[in-house]
């Protein structure tokens, strides 16, 4: 009999909208049994083939290789009817550094719907929501994320709904962390969301030039094809940025923080509403009450003199 690793990690189901419920699993290769990993892998890999027509892709979680899985969050929506998995998200967790301490970046990762189900606003379930709950897990500090992509909808989704994002809309500024950051992603986990080694990579605009080499072949789009932001500035951000036919992404880097927490919690409960209103107010109070006593009494966190006392 398998058992798993016990590890105090999100494995959680919420309600994804009508008809639906969503798992969100912390590293599962760390925390399922084996013949529960692969029925979560198998279900990932059947919505993958009805979204690509049957084709299959080679990378990451669809390897099935437990030391990928065990740095990854999966996101997979499921009928209520039936079970049957239509939707997921796969986050990589990546190990970075910057000032000499170490972080996490979740990054965004692969994102699929079944054909028949598209349109019934899951995205922000697959993004929003497992950043969310990811972030508060983490004591509500400021978390870095990570996307690759050339889908212009994708693009001003993250601009749109994360915090210091760059690149995005124009004017946006790239930091030194920004610049760290993507250093090391490119350095160390390009296998991670499919880009292969001979993949260029433009320090000043963040495109991963011929990208579509490693393992994600079948992702690749032309700009006609690619789905559109409702905001124009995306979609010439992309048309401009990106030379579509040698398959070209943007490495977009940003964080989900207060800020970021509180525009998803606007979109999925509108502020006018009691939801939207007991929301704000919530988080307003962590931020300005309960977080700084959190966090200082936390004695694996750096904060020099200004530490609790440790027994």
């Amino acid at each position: 009999m398998n058992k798993p690793v016990t590890h105090r990690l999100l494995d959680t189901t919420v309600g994804a909208g009508s008809g639906l419920r969503s798992r969100i699993v912390e590293r599962p290769g760390l925390s399922l049994a084996r013949d529960d990993l692969a029925v979560l892998v198998e279900d990932v890999r059947s919505i993958a083939r009805s979204a690509l027509g049957d084709r299959d892709l080679s990378y990451g979680i669809f390897s099935g290789d437990p030391e990928t899985l065990s740095r990854s969050v999966l996101t997979i929506v499921y009928e209520k009817n039936g079970g049957r998995p239509v939707a997921f998200n796969a986050l990589a967790i990546l190990d970075a550094d910057l000032g000499g301490r170490s972080v996490e970046v979740l990054h965004l990762g692969l994102v699929m719907v079944r054909p028949d189900v598209r349109g019934a606003g899951l995205s922000a379930t697959l993004y929003g929501l497992t950043c969310v709950l990811l972030f508060v897990r983490r004591q509500c500090r400021a978390v870095w994320i990570s996307s690759v992509t050339q889908v212009p909808a994708v693009v001003g989704m993250v601009a749109e709904t994360f915090s210091d994002v760059y690149p995005s809309r124009p004017g946006a500024r790239r930091s030194f962390h920004h610049e760290r950051l993507a250093q090391q992603i490119m350095g160390r986990w390009r296998h991670a969301f499919g880009v292969g080694e001979e993949a260029g990579f433009d320090t000043d605009r963040f495109v991963i030039t011929n990208a579509y080499t490693g393992g994600s072949d079948e992702l690749k789009k032309s700009f006609d094809i690619a789905a559109k932001h409702r905001d124009a500035i995306y979609n010439d951000l992309c048309a401009t940025a990106l030379d579509y036919s040698r398959g070209d992404d943007l490495l977009q880097i940003g964080q989900i923080d207060m800020r970021a927490a509180s525009r998803y919690l606007a979109k999925v409960a509108p502020p006018d509403t009691v939801p939207g209103l007991l929301g704000s107010f919530a988080l307003l109070m962590i931020q300005a009450a309960l977080l700084p006593l959190v966090h200082w009494l936390d004695h694996t966190q750096p904060w020099g003199s200004l530490r609790a006392w440790k027994t």
